[in-house]
């Protein structure tokens, strides 16, 4: 089955007319994204965009054998116009199935927002499926093998990516390709980084794929670390790098700090930022979580600068004496044991950490001690990963990965 983009992005295109933003003014030439549409083996086109016959056209392509025209999703302004020789467009009911004289199934798929998502069965038994903007399925049951190619918006509902993996609709050969792309993440290298953490790619318009061809599917890394300054935006980023996976452990290691009024607001803060399958545990015993075989759920740890504080606390650290009579030689221990647990790990881990070290000298010696303890930590932690990442007022700049 042969799937040719006619347009990649939002129904405003990109960029967006009048908008004067730093994504859309850089969103030029072949960064450039019309209305997404799909034309299917040149017979089915899923959704009528303005300048549907010139995009085909582009792409080397023709709408002249189109026998079906599917809309997806509600069509906002005046109607298009329908070039001549095509079908009027349709819906299918959700739960319906559709049978072509070319042998192509659709069944109509029920979705949370208005619209509805196509799933396409070719002649040759690949299967599609395509979702409208801004919308995730709705009630979806365990599926009998992953989807070939899965065409939706990964950048606006990156949970929909995450409810089709948690029912087995996306798997490791699955190749997700991203459309109704928007500004509100800059294009390029950003966007193409941001995707390929969820295991997803964007392609230009007027590119034509081979459903069930596996290639270019990104590898998600399994071990990542982020780093940054204070209020930089690396817990942002590293919560980004999970958000389109199913039930990921959160794994908080700052405590509550009972009577803390401040570090109250700010966990909560962070509570609801964080999706609503995920699951939160408030520990700093981390070599458990990450040896266990038991759940392979995804972890983000948030953060190492704290499980730190935690294990100088155990150790005594901070008194002078102590860390001299054994405190320095029981932290080396903990942290070999965490290094170690991360090397072995089976599990998907993302963990946020502070840079500290390239600020104002500490005044005491157990501040220098800690600033000292956490560059090695950070050091031995990255070595073990594929991607570690710095954090620089909310740009994230790739280290390794």
């Amino acid at each position: 089955m042969e799937l040719t983009l006619l347009g990649t992005g939002t129904p405003e295109g990109l960029p967006r007319p009048d908008c004067p933003c730093a994504a859309c003014a850089t969103a030029l030439g072949p960064r450039a994204r019309a209305a997404t549409a799909l034309l299917i083996d040149g017979t089915l086109l899923l959704d009528l965009t303005p300048g549907a016959a010139f995009a085909a056209a582009r792409a080397g392509r023709s709408l002249g054998g189109v026998r079906q025209v599917l809309l997806s999703h509600p069509h906002d302004g005046p109607a298009v116009e329908v070039p001549a020789g095509l079908p009027q467009p349709g819906r299918v009911p959700d739960g319906r199935e559709l049978a072509l004289l070319t042998g192509h199934r659709v069944r109509a798929l029920a979705l949370d927002a208005p619209g509805t998502g196509y799933e396409v069965v070719g002649p040759e038994g690949t299967r599609l499926l395509y979702l409208p903007p801004g919308a995730a399925p709705a009630g979806l049951a365990e599926v009998r093998a992953p989807y070939e190619m899965v065409v939706l918006d990964v950048t606006g509902r990156p949970d929909a990516l995450a409810r089709l993996r948690s029912v087995g609709a996306v798997g490791p050969t699955t190749d997700v390709v991203a459309v109704h792309l928007d500004h509100d993440v800059p294009p390029g290298p950003e966007l193409d980084r941001r995707l390929a953490a969820a295991g997803a790619r964007a392609v230009p318009d007027g590119t034509t794929l081979e459903v069930g061809v596996y290639e270019d599917v990104p590898d998600v890394p399994r071990r990542t670390l982020v780093l940054g300054g204070a209020r930089s935006g690396k817990s942002v980023e590293a919560e980004r790098r999970l958000e389109a996976f199913p039930d990921v452990l959160y794994v908080a290691t700052g405590g509550t700090r009972g009577g803390d009024t401040e570090w109250a607001r700010r966990v909560a803060v962070h509570r609801e930022r964080r999706p609503g399958s995920w699951r939160t545990a408030e520990t700093c015993d981390l070599v458990p979580l990450l040896t266990d075989a038991a759940d392979g759920a995804p972890l983000l740890v948030d953060c190492l600068s704290l499980w730190l504080t935690y294990a100088m606390d155990e150790v005594g650290a901070w008194d002078d004496a102590e860390w001299a009579g054994g405190g320095e030689k029981a932290l080396r221990e903990r942290v070999a044991e965490l290094v170690g647990a991360v090397r072995r790990t089976r599990r998907t881990v993302v963990a946020v950490s502070n840079e500290v070290g390239s600020g104002i000298v500490p005044a005491t010696a157990s501040g220098r001690r800690y600033r000292d303890e956490l560059g090695r930590l950070n050091a031995a932690f990255a070595g073990e990963c594929e991607h570690v990442l710095l954090v620089v007022a909310g740009q994230a700049l790739a280290l390794r990965g």
